[in-house]
């Protein structure tokens, strides 16, 4: 943007901005600048394109929520999400925004109890946020009634149509006021999302972010170890960089305390920053970090606000971000102004799916990696002591060191006065013993049947309304394959299994896999059924 807009400049109410204030938005992003104004201008259609890690919630959130009449009972506003934990994430997020307005947002996805939503939906709700599935179930059973709304969002609506939600979305807009206003949030408008708006929606107005927030200059890895071997983990990837210079992020003020007083044990240049600081002392302990006294900054995602540091090297998940924008928040402060920068994730087995999900949403693609070995990390070590040795033996050297150093020489042999020195200088340094044993989880592989058959894993399952008949078919709309060449399917409750002969899987798979995101069908792991 040309000219930098503030919130105040955007038409929201008081309250809205109050709320802002109170979660720290200091200035709108590209698409909450774009989109604000054009929702609260008049009614009409939008179809936005924005990535997550944008603001893309808050950009129509805040609107929403100044649009919406807290007197009446009926729901005025859906929200359409492709996952559960998406319909969390956004209706946790609307609800930090509604400051002291009396609005009610309620959450209905699968794997909930549905008596329990259909509780909080008699009481009358505003918002709702839903995934497609869910939503038709309480539609079926009456409990939720969109005749009356006004708005229709479908959020990430090209992950929606990739999932196979097309029949899904159309049976809810078959339930919903014609006269509604719809929105389309998508961070590619492929040519499906396009049909979808020619034909649900008369007219829109298109907003598209031109610098869209991207992660090319950013390695993404994770990875997959123990919670009580994540320390020692971040300790080898501090010391195999020559140059770390890095934030480290936790999930609570506690961890970040914690990390940071073990680095600073062990003789790293850390600090910890979080919300117990005070101004002061945070002023003070960024302007050591941005001075770079010290190199090594742990924080929480809310104390990190704000920290505007261009070369950083590293980005450290020690704790796996809660979202998919949280991640991208995080990761998008190192690989900057042109400078290579590298974003690690520490997960433990169990978040592995969480990872994925993540994965997906954002779009982008993080790859596992091994764990730093040991005996690499001496030697790089000795390089870099090497290396510093080199540079100093360029330098005039006092004369009263060489006079020393004859002394030395005219008792003991050259190699072994050396090696003397460099085990004196940096016997605790070069130690392997300082370093603690790590348990390597072994790497998820293929599970391949005796038969020249892959086993596959699909992230649908029964509380995505999808069946075997379903499932073939989604199958089959990417490849030839015939019907009878897809066996031994599981419908699980969040996930399913096909079988598919070994020559068509590597096709499947990559046929579900969009640019820079993982498939939504992988291949099974090994030890049964993931």
């Amino acid at each position: 943007m040309a000219d930098k807009k503030t919130f105040d400049d955007l038409g929201l109410s008081a309250n809205a901005l109050d709320a802002i204030s109170k979660k720290g938005f200091e200035e709108p992003t590209e698409i909450q600048a774009m989109t604000i104004p054009v929702m609260l201008r008049d009614d009409s259609n939008i179809i936005a394109q924005a990535q997550t890690g944008t603001g893309k919630t808050a950009a129509f959130g805040l609107p929403l929520i100044d649009m919406i009449s807290p007197d009446s009972k009926t729901v005025q506003a859906i929200i359409l999400v492709p996952t559960r934990e998406l319909a969390i994430q956004v209706s946790e997020e609307i609800n930090s925004l509604k400051g002291g307005s009396d609005i009610r947002i309620v959450p209905i996805y699968g794997g909930q109890s549905i008596d329990q939503q259909f509780r909080r939906l008699k009481r009358g709700v505003h918002i709702v946020v839903g995934t497609p599935g869910r939503v038709i179930d309480h539609l079926k059973r009456k409990t939720l009634k969109l005749g009356n709304i006004e708005h229709l969002i479908i959020d990430e609506a090209d992950e929606m149509l990739n999932m196979g939600f097309i029949e899904d979305m159309e049976e809810i807009m078959k339930h919903t006021n014609p006269d509604k206003r719809t929105l389309l949030f998508s961070a590619t408008i492929p040519k499906k999302v396009k049909e979808l708006a020619h034909k649900y929606m008369e007219g829109y107005e298109l907003l598209a972010v031109k610098d869209q927030l991207t992660t090319n200059l950013t390695e993404q890895i994770y990875f997959e170890v123990k919670a009580s071997d994540k320390f020692e983990v971040l300790c080898r990837i501090i010391d195999i960089e020559a140059d770390f210079y890095g934030l480290v992020f936790c999930r609570t003020k506690s961890d970040v305390d914690s990390v940071a007083d073990h680095l600073i044990d062990r003789g790293y240049d850390a600090e910890a920053i979080h919300g117990d600081l005070s101004q002061a002392q945070r002023e003070r302990t960024l302007g050591k970090f941005r001075a770079q006294k010290i190199r090594i900054l742990i924080a929480t995602d809310v104390a990190a606000r704000g920290i505007d540091v261009i070369n950083l090297s590293h980005v450290i998940n020690y704790s796996l971000p809660q979202n998919p924008d949280s991640y991208v928040h995080r990761i998008g402060r190192t690989g900057r102004a042109g400078n290579q920068g590298t974003a690690i994730t520490f997960i433990t087995p169990s978040e592995y799916n969480r990872l994925m999900f993540i994965q997906r949403i954002a779009k982008t693609d993080i790859k596992r990696s091994k764990v730093p070995r040991v005996e690499d990390i001496i030697q790089i070590k000795k390089k870099k002591i090497s290396d510093d040795l080199a540079a100093v033996l360029e330098e005039q050297i006092d004369s009263e060191y060489y006079n020393w150093a004859k002394n030395l020489l005219e008792e003991n042999h050259p190699t072994r006065i050396l090696a003397a020195l460099l085990n004196y200088s940096f016997e605790d340094e070069l130690n392997p013993d300082g370093y603690g044993k790590i348990k390597e989880i072994g790497e998820r592989g293929k599970k391949i049947d005796q038969q020249g058959k892959a086993r596959l894993f699909v992230g649908l399952g029964k509380i995505d309304h999808i069946n075997a008949r379903k499932l073939v078919e989604l199958i089959k709309s990417r490849v030839s394959i015939k019907p009878r060449q897809i066996s031994d399917i599981q419908i699980m409750k969040k996930f399913s299994f096909v079988t598919v002969p070994f020559d068509k899987a590597e096709k499947i798979v990559i046929s579900f896999k969009g640019k820079g995101r993982r498939s939504l069908i992988t291949h099974a792991k090994k030890g049964g059924e993931r």
